[in-house]
């Protein structure tokens, strides 16, 4: 098990910002923390190196699927400011 942990997940990220009700700007604009980030570098270079846990998998796969999400949800942002 990892020493690393983050505040939040990235999937907490995401909810946060889209309670917030941004604008189309701001979603296109959206990036994650840092420190989610980081946490995703370290899952990928876990899972890369053989080295990734059961519960680090399936965050992996949650913040795959988050990311899916994101980058359907900016690709409808800027067909909207068309």
């Amino acid at each position: 098990m990892s020493d690393f942990a983050p505040p939040a997940s990235i999937q907490d990220e995401v909810m946060q910002f889209l309670l917030s009700t941004p604008t189309p700007q701001q979603i296109i604009n959206f990036r994650a923390s840092e420190s989610a980030q980081l946490r995703l570098r370290y899952l990928l270079d876990a899972n890369r190196n053989e080295t990734i846990t059961v519960d680090e998998e399936a965050e992996l796969e949650e913040a795959s699927a988050v990311n899916q999400f994101m980058m359907t949800l900016k690709a409808k942002a800027h067909e909207s400011l068309k």
